[in-house]
């Protein structure tokens, strides 16, 4: 039985794409003497639809893509992803659900036992987990299939003792596969390759893992779709970051031809490069827009976002818009013009000190007697967000917004100034990522200039102002917000680690305070385990200091 995985980029509720994509898939695969091919979790819907599940309509767009699916599946089989509904009065309405397909009908279908909740994850919302589970027939071989969560973890979950595959094995399956909707984490492939690999190894049966690619706003898919023999060894990967098929020989038991391979996984910063790229290119795409704009200050963190954006979308697509204040250096204008040459994108020049003044001005006789502060400083912010909001409506760009995570964790960002913007490009990378992302773009020639990286970070809306005078340096800043915001540790754990006690407290005291201003930002590209957003989701008005 030769059996090919389809690793592909869908649009979510984009039925005509998804379904055209699938069925080129199922010809080729076809044509290439496969007599199996296996997609995505909910690759019909897209991941995740969230409540466009609540439509009737939807699901029978569902419906209707798997129709013509099977139209095409005569002469080979599939095993596609796509939400069901429930035949049961009791119970939520919807299974996500596997549905394998030959000679033209479904066969047979699978739903998932173990919903997810966490993170990104709301699988329960919609779904009722399935108790009943049974093999897969075909070619005169038993195929145990399972749903992405169905083979993590079960040992976490009180509502089923037995796991899906331990009731599998029992029918003597002859292979395992696997379909999955697994997000994107710099850090998650480890993880990922160790759950499938021990699975096999448990199991003693080869293991054909296929996982979505692309990007559905905020949530990155990096495909690395996998294959592992029945000792738990790779045989193979498809390309991370990328649509790929490939077809595999199984006969006797094994995955045959193939020898095991190393685990190579890629560098961090490369995963996390490669991710933001993806993510700036899906979210234009699919959301019909092909030009993007964003203020450029000559800080480090537009520039990094200009280099993404044009390296993304094209040079000549990105629209950097200089906006020099009274407080602006001739070096942070030179920063910025020399990267602008370096891309060959284009730019603007709109200085913001004119506004600024008529601003103060209108507010001197409500300001009068009290002492320049943070409202003055805001004001200049604000006026550059009315800039660049300017060029987006007047030429139709999308802006693009250049904080990092170590701003938005502090709340060290103006809102409705810099922090605005429709996708937040660097809203998950910490400033000490940032400069690694900045020199690994620079890795084969100066894109960002040298001075915008060695240079002190400063916001520049004061006289000599920089962002030490607020915050710690970052290498200890970093490292701080890692342990509270990632591994969710108390400050007790914090400071037994050897942080300063009071900065401590003070800096989770900044991170709480700040999450009014989080609601009100843009999604956030999610490139680490724990992204602000729909990942972590935290009262505003709570009052809890870890």
């Amino acid at each position: 039985m030769k059996i090919a995985l389809a690793q592909l980029n869908y649009h979510i509720g984009n039925f005509e794409s998804n379904t055209q994509k699938i069925i080129e898939s199922i010809l080729k695969a076809k044509d290439q003497g496969a007599d199996l091919v296996v997609f995505a979790e909910l690759a019909v819907s897209g991941y995740p639809p969230r409540d466009f599940l609540e439509f009737t309509e939807f699901i029978e767009l569902c419906e209707t893509s798997v129709s013509k699916i099977a139209e095409v599946c005569t002469g080979i089989a599939c095993i596609i992803g796509t939400p069901t509904r429930n035949p049961r009065t009791e119970g939520k309405d919807l299974f996500n659900s596997a549905v394998f397909i030959a000679e033209g009908k479904v066969k047979a279908t699978v739903n998932k036992a173990l919903l997810p909740t966490y993170d990104v994850f709301d699988e329960y919302r919609y779904f009722e987990p399935s108790a009943e589970f049974s093999c897969i027939e075909f070619k005169d071989k038993k195929i145990a299939l399972t749903i992405c969560e169905d083979l993590w973890n079960i040992n976490d979950n009180p509502l089923y003792i037995t796991a899906p595959m331990d009731q599998l094995i029992a029918e003597g399956p002859d292979i395992m596969i696997n379909i999955a909707a697994s997000p994107f984490a710099y850090n998650h492939d480890d993880n990922r390759v160790k759950v499938l690999s021990d699975n096999s190894k448990k199991y003693n049966l080869p293991l054909l893992y296929v996982n979505h690619v692309g990007a559905q706003t905020e949530i990155i898919f990096d495909g690395g779709s996998f294959v592992f023999n029945e000792k738990g060894e790779m045989l193979d990967q498809l390309k991370y970051f990328e649509e790929d098929m490939r077809i595999y020989e199984f006969s006797d038991g094994k995955i045959q031809g193939l020898e095991p391979i190393p685990y190579s996984p890629l560098p961090d910063i490369e995963q996390i490069h490669r991710g933001l790229l993806l993510g700036i290119k899906d979210y234009f795409k699919k959301s019909g827009f092909s030009k993007a704009v964003l203020g450029l200050s000559g800080g480090i963190d537009s520039a990094v976002v200009c280099a993404l954006a044009a390296e993304a979308l094209g040079a000549e697509n990105v629209m950097a818009v200089l906006m020099p204040s009274k407080y602006s250096t001739d070096h942070s204008i030179q920063d910025a013009l020399d990267l602008v040459a370096n891309l060959g994108c284009q730019h603007h020049i709109v200085a913001i000190k004119e506004a600024a003044d008529a601003f103060e001005h209108m507010l001197e006789p409500a300001f009068t007697g009290l002492p320049f502060n943070v409202a003055e400083e805001n004001i200049q912010a604000r006026c550059r967000a009315i800039v660049v909001m300017a060029f987006s409506n007047k030429f139709g760009y999308i802006l693009l917004n250049t904080s990092n995570k170590s701003e938005c964790a502090v709340g060290y960002g103006t809102l409705y100034g810099d922090m605005a913007g429709a996708i937040s490009v660097l809203g998950d990378v910490y400033k000490t990522q940032v400069y690694q992302l900045a020199n690994y773009i620079n890795r084969e020639r100066e894109i960002i200039p040298q001075n915008s990286i060695v240079k002190p970070p400063s916001a520049e809306l004061r006289p000599g102002q920089k962002d030490s005078d607020s915050l710690p340096d970052y290498d200890v800043l970093d490292g701080l917000l890692y342990q509270y915001i990632e591994l969710k540790k108390s400050s007790r754990d914090i400071i037994a680690k050897g942080f300063d006690e009071e900065l401590v407290r003070k800096v989770i005291k900044m991170v709480n305070k700040a999450e009014f201003k989080r609601y009100q930002t843009p999604p956030i590209l999610r490139v680490s385990p724990k992204a602000f957003g729909m990942g972590r989701r935290m009262p505003i008005v709570g009052k809890y200091l870890s």
